[in-house]
């Protein structure tokens, strides 16, 4: 299949700089954040700068929908009824290999900042400041990972300093308002805060990665005397207490009201409807889930494809919103996930499993397929091909420059290096940056929720059709043909030792360059050798 073509190529007046974009600028944080996208912004008008949504769903599975991301239709997308991502892909582009980090807070923090996780080294979910949230391993110590996120400034250990493009947009021009989960950073530090990445709206955001409850009969977390009742409640909706509004119409009517208000400024604005479903607990929204009862599914189930629906609902109301509003020619619209659907075999505190990311292998902190791909469909009216499919990878740290250009800011200084590659050419038909590309994975830890295959210590590469997966406490590696083998049932390694060895190398000089970290055996001391050296 081809990726959206037959379309006009969008006419760019300048071209990234590749030196600009991924060398360490060393600039002051002082300084305007932007470089010349100030001095960009004032030559066009708000009407030729589109609006741009990012509509990031959390722990989303590949097939926790209706609409199918694979060659074949299954079970799971005659099980779910999604009809605004069937809606919202009749207009874009379905991308078939876009992946993320397998869990929330390494993927959410390379989406922000554009660097891959080995780099930033949040690598496992944050919470609370200073306190690591690895499992116990009988055989592993983990490394002093960032466990307190990012931050735009120095000044907080454990912690890894980036300009956000967020702040980027911003100083250009935009409205940039933040709705739902953030989850970048620990209690107390200032990544908890999206104020603090660039948004001048924040609604619902804080350094939890999930809700307490989606019910606002428990107010979402808070006592009657507005106390909360753990870590977890979600801050700012007490107007929605009591109200019998599910979190994720609370969530979507805040985000409506506030591109309401965008419109009104005369600005274009970047939404970051970041909602926390499909995140446990497994809820009912009543609204949809007898209906589920009705087709046959346990109660749990039931309760999932409730949580699926009523985000796809979220997502037809803000579209709505857009083309009542007369916006619906000028903005953009990308769906995503943060990692994969929660299927490992131990299930979240033993709780029976509720989906499956079948043909996929495994899921949220896993290695393999089913941990990592994610849907993405990206809307662009008038530069990428409706109703079109791509089947080259991407990744979410190429988020950043994407998003930038599509805001017409080509030029840019940040601290930090950005790893990721702009994937517009793939929807406008000038190119493929996946072309010769690798993709690098690190989780040099181990994530306390579930267990299942490739929920370990590992590393990872995938380039063409190949992957390879390093694991770090028995040093075995693993190599599956992807394309041919989307389940990864057939190793290849053993069969293919110039492959597993060409891999390896890369892999072991990306995370060296990078400062990736590794585990050390708890016996010895000594680390875990790189890839390349077994």
């Amino acid at each position: 299949m081809r990726c959206a073509d037959g379309r006009q190529p969008r006419p760019r007046a300048v071209k990234n700089d590749p030196a600009m974009k991924y060398d360490r600028l060393l600039i002051p944080l002082a300084l305007p954040l932007a470089g010349g996208a100030a001095q960009q912004a004032q030559a066009q008008t708000a009407a030729q700068r589109p609006n741009i949504v990012l509509f990031m769903v959390d722990d989303m599975g590949w097939q926790d929908t209706s609409l199918p991301f694979w060659s074949e239709r299954t079970f799971y997308n005659d099980r779910y009824e999604t009809p605004n991502m069937e809606r919202l892909a009749r207009q874009g582009v379905m991308f078939t290999q876009a992946y993320a980090c397998s869990l929330s807070s390494p993927s959410r923090c390379s989406l922000m900042t554009g660097s891959n996780a080995a780099r930033h080294r949040v690598t496992n979910w944050t919470l609370r400041k200073g306190v690591t949230t690895d499992a116990a391993s009988d055989v592993l110590e983990f490394p002093a990972w960032n466990c307190n996120g990012i931050a735009q400034s120095e000044g907080t250990d454990l912690t890894y300093v980036g300009t956000s493009f967020v702040d980027l947009l911003r100083e250009s021009g935009y409205h940039t308002i933040h709705c739902g989960k953030a989850h970048w950073g620990a209690i107390d530090t200032p990544g908890e805060n999206p104020h603090h990445f660039g948004f001048e709206v924040n609604i619902a955001g804080h350094a939890a990665g999930g809700p307490a409850t989606y019910l606002s009969e428990r107010n979402y977390g808070y006592d009657a005397e507005g106390r909360p009742q753990g870590l977890f409640a979600i801050p700012g909706l007490e107007k929605y207490w009591q109200s019998g509004t599910f979190l994720t119409e609370a969530l979507t009517r805040e985000a409506i009201a506030a591109m309401e208000k965008a419109v009104r400024y005369d600005r274009p604005f970047y939404l970051y409807m970041s909602h926390y479903a499909i995140h446990v607990p497994i809820d009912r929204d009543m609204r949809y889930y007898e209906k589920y009862l009705r087709k046959g599914l346990s109660t749990k189930e039931a309760a999932y494809a409730s949580l699926i629906e009523g985000m796809d609902k979220s997502l037809g109301d803000i579209m709505d919103w857009i083309e009542a509003n007369g916006q619906a020619d000028n903005t953009i619209i990308i769906f995503m996930s943060d990692n994969g659907g929660f299927s490992s075999s131990a299930g979240w505190r033993d709780e029976p499993l509720y989906t499956q990311n079948y043909p996929l292998t495994c899921g949220k902190g896993s290695a393999y397929e089913g941990g990592i791909r994610e849907p993405m469909i990206v809307s662009w009216p008038g530069v990428a091909g409706a109703g079109t499919r791509c089947d080259k990878y991407v990744i979410i740290e190429d988020f950043f420059p994407t998003i930038l250009e599509m805001a017409g800011i080509d030029r840019w200084e940040v601290p930090q290096t950005v790893d990721g590659e702009s994937f517009v050419p793939l929807l406008t038909g000038e190119g493929d940056p996946s072309r010769g590309r690798s993709l690098y994975w690190n989780f040099p830890n181990e994530w306390d929720g579930g267990s299942g295959p490739g929920v370990a210590a590992t590393a990872t590469v995938r380039r063409d059709n190949w992957k390879l997966i390093y694991f770090y406490a028995d040093g075995h590696k693993e190599l599956y043909d992807i394309p041919n083998d989307i389940g990864e049932k057939h190793d290849l390694a053993a069969e293919h030792p110039e492959v597993v060895k060409r891999l390896s190398k890369e892999l072991g000089r990306f995370l060296r360059g990078s400062g990736g970290q590794r585990p050390t055996f708890k016996d010895s001391g000594e680390p875990c050798p790189w890839p390349d050296e077994i």
